[in-house]
C-alpha cells in the first residue's frame, strides 16, 4: 500500500480531488487530499501573512503528524512550489514526486519567476480595495474554468475555488537539501489549451535518471475532467 499526498492548487480545495479518490483507494492505497491554509474549509483563515511558507508548513506538519512514510506526493499547479520545498525539509519521507501539470522551480525561485504572467494579477489586485488578494482566474472562452468546459462540472468547480494572496505568489522555493535530489520525479502534463510559457521538461532527473514525462489530453484541472486517465497514471507509481 501506498500513501497518495495530493496538493491542490492556487484558488482550489482539497475537494478537488473527489474523483480521484476512489480509484487509487479500491485498489488498495492511502489518500490524503487536505485543503491548504485560506482555501476550502480554512478560507476563513486566509490573512495577507498567508504564503507559500504557510502552504509548506500545512504539508510538512501533516506528514509528520500522520507518521506518513513512502509517500508519493502531487502538487497541481501551484502546487508545485509547495511540494518542490516540502521535499527540501522531509526528503526521506517521499518515494515519488509527481509535478501535475505544475509549476516546476529551482532553488530560489517563486512563482512569478516561473510564471511571469502572475506578477500581472498581482498588478491587478494592487489596484483594488484588498489588494494583498487574487481572487479566481476567469472562465475562458476557449479552454472554459481551469480547463474544465461541461456546464455541470464547472458550476460544482466554482463553489470550491476562492481567493489567493499575493504573498503565495511572491514567497520563493528552498531546495538545497541534497538528499532531496534521489527523490523520484515525474511530470504529468495536461495538453489541451497548455500555455506557451511552459518550461520543458529536463530530460535527466536530478538522481541521475531519465526524466518521466507522461501526457494526459485534457484541460489544467484533469483530476475534474479526466480523473480515471489520472488515477491509472498514478497508480504506476504507487
Amino acid at each position: 500500500m501506498s500513501t497518495y499526498l495530493l496538493v491542490h492548487g492556487a484558488w482550489h480545495s482539497g475537494t478537488a480531488w473527489k474523483r480521484v479518490i476512489p480509484p487509487l483507494t479500491e485498489a488498495g492505497h492511502r489518500v490524503l487530499t487536505p485543503s491548504l491554509t485560506g482555501y476550502g474549509d480554512r478560507a476563513h483563515l486566509l490573512s495577507p501573512a498567508t504564503g507559500l511558507d504557510t502552504h509548506v508548513e500545512d504539508i510538512v506538519r501533516l506528514i509528520k503528524t500522520e507518521n506518513l512514510t513512502d509517500v508519493v506526493l502531487v502538487g497541481h499547479s501551484y502546487a508545485g512550489m509547495v511540494v518542490t520545498s516540502v521535499i527540501n525539509e522531509v526528503p526521506e519521507r517521499i518515494a515519488q514526486l509527481v509535478y501535475l501539470d505544475a509549476m516546476v522551480p529551482t532553488d530560489g525561485e517563486n512563482a512569478i519567476d516561473v510564471i511571469p504572467l502572475t506578477q500581472f494579477l498581482i498588478d491587478q489586485a494592487a489596484q483594488t480595495d484588498a489588494p494583498w488578494r487574487i481572487p479566481p482566474l476567469p472562465e475562458q472562452p476557449d479552454t472554459g474554468l481551469f480547463g474544465v468546459t461541461d456546464p455541470a462540472d464547472k458550476a460544482w468547480l466554482r463553489t470550491l475555488l476562492s481567493d489567493a494572496t499575493v504573498l503565495s505568489f511572491q514567497q520563493r522555493v528552498q531546495l538545497d537539501n541534497p538528499a532531496a535530489d534521489r527523490i523520484p520525479r515525474t511530470h504529468i502534463e495536461c495538453t489541451v489549451g497548455a500555455p506557451p510559457h511552459r518550461r520543458p521538461v529536463p530530460p535527466v532527473q536530478p538522481n541521475g535518471t531519465p526524466a518521466q514525462r507522461w501526457e494526459l489530453a485534457t484541460g489544467h484541472d484533469c483530476m475534474v475532467t479526466a480523473p480515471v486517465e489520472l488515477s491509472d497514471l498514478l497508480l504506476k507509481l504507487g
